[in-house]
């Protein structure tokens, strides 16, 4: 006997109720893929958390490059907040990063020596020296650039005097009447450095002839010329001259004549 309509509807209705629990078997199971692999996701990115916690925590700090700063200060600046003893984050975050808000900072980066050790690479702006103006320390570069304004002297930095400018502009040019002076300036920094020596101050007359200051001897070198002799001379003579009041006349020496002499302050 054949089908009846009755039957062929009630087996296409069978059918359709069979697959829709395949649908919904298929469905539950690519659910349950897909929670599967969110939960090893989240396992997994916890289980990198912690042991990047537990490895790379600092237990041992270098600091190189600072002048302005110790050391305990650029740890306090780099390694505060979350995180501020993970090394691998800190390397992440300081990696060319230029510094703002800290004076005298251009840059600073973190190396990762070993897992628990970093060193912290400061690079400061260049600074030839610096002016007094309204109360203020203005620093300035190698091209007269005033960089930073500041309420206290930093050692290293010799005060310029003599020049004559009407205003100070931070991160503008100081304007005086000759800006070759800042080529002298520079060059008489980097000499002083050179030889282990640290001026306290340059004073420029009328004629831009140079006198340094080192404590409370005066060192008349004159002009620039010779002025690389005059230094490396100047470098062997400072020692003798500790504790004592006075001027230094070097504005005539050269290697030939050895023409000096010094005054002792009454």
């Amino acid at each position: 006997m054949g089908r009846t309509a009755g039957s062929r509807s009630q087996l296409r209705l069978v059918k359709k109720t069979d697959k829709k629990t395949e649908y919904r078997k298929r469905g539950g199971a690519y659910k349950w893929i897909i929670v599967s692999i969110v939960l090893l996701i989240i396992a997994a990115l916890l289980s990198l958390y912690l042991y990047i916690q537990s490895h790379y925590t600092v237990k041992t700090v270098y600091v190189e490059g600072n002048v302005h700063y110790t050391n305990e200060e650029i740890m306090d600046m780099v390694m505060g907040g979350y995180f501020g003893d993970n090394s691998l984050f800190l390397s992440l975050k300081y990696r060319g990063r230029e510094i703002e808000g800290i004076p005298f900072v251009q840059t600073m980066d973190v190396e990762i020596l070993s897992p628990d050790t970093i060193r912290i690479n400061v690079y400061e702006k260049a600074l030839a020296g610096y002016v007094e103006y309204l109360g203020k320390y203005m620093y300035f570069d190698k091209d007269g650039i005033i960089v930073e304004s500041s309420d206290a002297k930093t050692n290293g930095i010799p005060q310029v005097t003599g020049l004559k400018f009407g205003y100070v502009i931070l991160h503008e040019k100081l304007p005086v009447e000759n800006e070759a002076i800042f080529t002298k300036i520079l060059n008489i920094t980097q000499l002083v450095t050179k030889y282990g020596i640290c001026a306290d101050k340059i004073y420029f007359d009328e004629n831009y002839n140079m006198t340094l200051y080192f404590s409370d001897v005066r060192v008349k070198v004159g002009s620039d010329e010779k002025i690389d002799e005059k230094i490396m001379k100047l470098q062997s003579i400072l020692p003798s001259l500790e504790g004592k009041s006075g001027t230094l006349q070097m504005e005539n020496y050269t290697e030939e004549s050895k023409n000096i002499t010094f005054s002792l302050d009454e």
